[in-house]
């Protein structure tokens, strides 16, 4: 199956597959709070959030494979070694882009660029798969879309000083899209746990160097850091990327991608009821405008 050749399953299958998905997303967005409050460097952070759930993925891989270790996923060639790295390599670019976005400017314009992550998505599965869009489907996006610009949008400042980390931004969301893009790939021909192993190494061993090559300091000087960065692993890496991997190989990929546009929403009502961070009217309005283009989407996507 290619993934222009992607279709929606049946009717009570799609539901618990999105069902997953919006869950995985949910627990996604603990990620921007962990980060936030955590002791460490951000690609520093970003390393122990995979590293430390490497040890369940390679536990979970194992017993999958515990009746007949033939059956346990592994790479044969070297597309597929490629197939099950190329993953948790992309996730990691997107990391390392958006963190040294912020650096650069502020937290909302590489958020919000980054966030672009379904536009393409939807042009690269035009372009490279031939996959063709009701206008239902992209009038469904283009929603999701303005939503998340008005939600974040009074916090986003453009100027010449802020291009670099402007530019990262928009890098950021293309690493996300080519990662949900790998991501469906790498399902069609291997298990979530297979995935998720092979994605904790690659990616670890990115986000670590780069930590290094940066001078940020790998060390956890202090246990509220050190289950900081358990929560991080557990809530986000665990269940969130588990959960959204799981569900990529039941849905479109496009419709996933606009799916995971409700990140930012959650986390906006996660730092309203962790942070005290209130709501306004218009970031209210701006999420339920989300979530009517995440509905259109899904109704407009192809069923058969």
């Amino acid at each position: 199956m290619t993934l222009a050749e992607t279709r929606l399953p049946a009717a009570s299958s799609g539901r618990f597959a999105l069902a997953v998905l919006l869950l995985g997303a949910v627990l996604i967005s603990f990620s921007g709070i962990f980060v936030k409050i955590s002791e460490l460097g951000p690609s520093a952070t970003g390393f122990y959030r995979v590293a430390l759930a490497f040890p369940i993925f390679w536990m979970w891989h194992l017993w999958a494979g515990r009746d007949d270790p033939e059956k346990v996923d592994r790479p044969r060639s070297w597309n597929d070694f490629w197939l099950l790295v190329l993953p948790g390599l992309l996730l990691a670019g997107d990391f390392i882009a958006w963190h040294w976005g912020i650096r650069l400017t502020n937290i909302a314009n590489p958020t919000l660029f980054g966030n672009t992550a379904p536009i393409w998505v939807t042009l690269a599965l035009w372009l490279f798969y031939g996959q063709r869009f009701r206008p239902g489907f992209l009038v469904g996006l283009a929603l999701s879309i303005a939503g998340i610009v008005a939600i974040m949008g009074g916090s986003v400042t453009l100027s010449r000083e802020h291009i670099y980390g402007d530019l990262l931004g928009v890098l950021t969301g293309m690493f996300y899209g080519a990662y949900m893009i790998a991501l469906k790939k790498s399902r069609q021909r291997f298990s979530t746990g297979a995935i998720m192993v092979w994605g904790a190494i690659s990616g670890a061993l990115l986000m670590g160097g780069f930590a290094i090559l940066t001078g940020e300091s790998l060390v956890i000087e202090s246990w509220r850091g050190f289950l900081i960065l358990v929560g991080l692993a557990l809530v986000s890496q665990v269940g969130g990327t588990t959960m959204i991997s799981w569900a990529f190989a039941h849905l479109p990929a496009a419709f996933s991608a606009v799916t995971l546009l409700m990140n930012p929403v959650t986390t906006a009502i996660l730092a309203w009821v962790l942070l005290g961070q209130a709501l306004s009217t218009t970031q209210i309005l701006a999420g339920l405008l989300v979530l009517l283009g995440i509905f259109v989407s899904w109704y407009y996507n192809p069923r058969s």
